[in-house]
């Protein structure tokens, strides 16, 4: 059976030492996926116009196709140059909904963030988020310093 641990990604270099610290764990097993996983803030709830959501989701769609080519696939690439089995995923959401419901759809066994950020939207990103994570996630949280 395969073990699958989600990692935090934050697009910083704690989030890089979220990814180190699963690589550790992941080596020393015999079968384990390493799912990282970017959130981009978002909120579902504001008034606009149709023309407003229809620029929205747009800028939705683009802000995706950049994590995904500036912090996840890089971070994927790392690991399975490595020969690791790795895959990422990019969400909008709440931080730690996006990564407990990843992580219990998974049927991941542990969830690996780290404590602190360099900047401050990272900062508030993985501050509060990494609280509410540890506070109501049902599998196992590695917070990494």
């Amino acid at each position: 059976m395969t073990t699958k641990i989600v990692v935090g990604l934050d697009g910083e270099s704690s989030g890089e030492r979220a990814v180190a610290f699963a690589r550790t764990l992941a080596e020393r097993m015999d079968a384990c996926e390493v799912i990282l996983v970017y959130v981009i803030e978002w909120s579902p709830f504001t008034f606009q116009t149709a023309e407003e959501n229809a620029q929205r989701h747009k800028r939705r769609e683009e802000e995706i196709e950049a994590a995904t080519s500036r912090v996840v696939e890089p971070a994927v690439a790392a690991l399975t140059k490595n020969g690791m089995n790795a895959r990422g995923v990019v969400r909008h959401g709440d931080v730690a909904e996006i990564l407990e419901r990843i992580a219990s759809e998974e049927g991941a066994t542990q969830i690996v963030v780290a404590r602190k950020s360099e900047t401050g939207f990272a900062q508030r990103l993985f501050g509060s988020s990494t609280v509410n994570l540890v506070t109501h996630a049902s599998v196992p949280v590695t917070v990494v310093a």
